[in-house]
């Protein structure tokens, strides 16, 4: 990690474009787009054709706007990239801010943003019902374009670094994740429909192991390891959501594998009966 380190350091000019891909979120977007302010030199946002007024609003806010139908969470992120002026770029959600901190030490860091090679990875925390959640996660939010592209998968999609190549960097992004129960089972309800998809279509075998364990391995880890007995009610409604998730995957992955020997099984019981009513008018010729 010193080689890494050692290259920032360098005086250039290396100017940012925050990347940001949003779909009827227009009470939250603002936020987003101004906590970048301090460090972009231009805010790029495609708009999946939001029926609010998520477009007017970023256009009112001096963003360049693209309406680009929603193709999946990676192409959509990827044809945002691919429209930035800038070759570094930085990704931010609607639902997310950059804390006074990080914003200032992104500033500081343009200047040596020389290595094309090193990525950035920042300090992500979210909220539920009202409190925010100590533990949160690194996520590479800050690279240059020419060096790594985004990884192609229907969730997490992120851009594809290894952890040798990434800084972390001081400051906060803050994600405002949490609208309601109802909405946070239906994203759970999208998240978990793609994660089972993407596990199906690798050929990951279903466990009934996993199905069983996962789930309450999930809750323990949260619950006690994480420190969410702490956060009263909200740590441990994020630590049941967290079971319901892991059985979500877990049951979903096994649907698709046996809809999917179903739909061979019928296929090949159709085209034998095909065979078999050949035959038969063979015989009768």
């Amino acid at each position: 990690m010193d080689s890494v380190k050692s290259v920032v350091g360098g005086q250039g000019n290396y100017p940012i474009s925050a990347v940001i891909i949003a779909q009827d979120d227009e009470v939250r977007i603002s936020k987003a787009i101004q906590s970048c302010r301090l460090f972009a030199d231009e805010v790029v946002v495609i708009d999946g054709g939001s029926k609010d007024g998520t477009v007017q609003l970023s256009e009112s806010l001096n963003c360049r706007v693209y309406v680009n139908p929603w193709p999946g969470y990676a192409k959509q992120r990827e044809f945002g990239v691919e429209r930035a002026v800038h070759d570094w770029v930085f990704l931010i959600d609607t639902d997310e801010v950059v804390s006074d901190e990080l914003a200032a030490s992104i500033l500081e860091l343009k200047p040596g943003l020389m290595d094309q090679s090193v990525a950035y990875s920042i300090y992500r925390i979210g909220d539920f019902m009202g409190r925010w959640l100590d533990r949160g996660e690194y996520l590479v939010r800050l690279y240059n374009r020419k060096a790594y592209g985004i990884r192609n998968s229907l969730v997490h999609e992120m851009p594809e670094v290894s952890e040798e190549r990434t800084i972390r960097l001081t400051g906060t992004l803050w994600h405002y994740g949490y609208r309601s129960i109802n909405d946070h089972v239906a994203r759970f309800n999208k998240y978990t429909d793609l994660e089972a998809e993407s596990a199906y279509a690798k050929g990951k075998r279903f466990r009934v192991s996993h199905l069983l364990l996962r789930p309450p391995a999930r809750f323990l880890q949260k619950y006690f390891l994480h420190g969410l007995f702490k956060k009263g009610m909200s740590g441990f409604g994020v630590s049941v959501f967290w079971v319901m998730y892991e059985f979500m995957v877990g049951f979903k992955h096994y649907e698709l594998i046996r809809s999917g020997k179903l739909t061979q099984h019928n296929a090949k019981t159709s085209q034998t009966e095909k065979e078999n009513k050949g035959e038969r008018s063979y015989a009768v010729q």
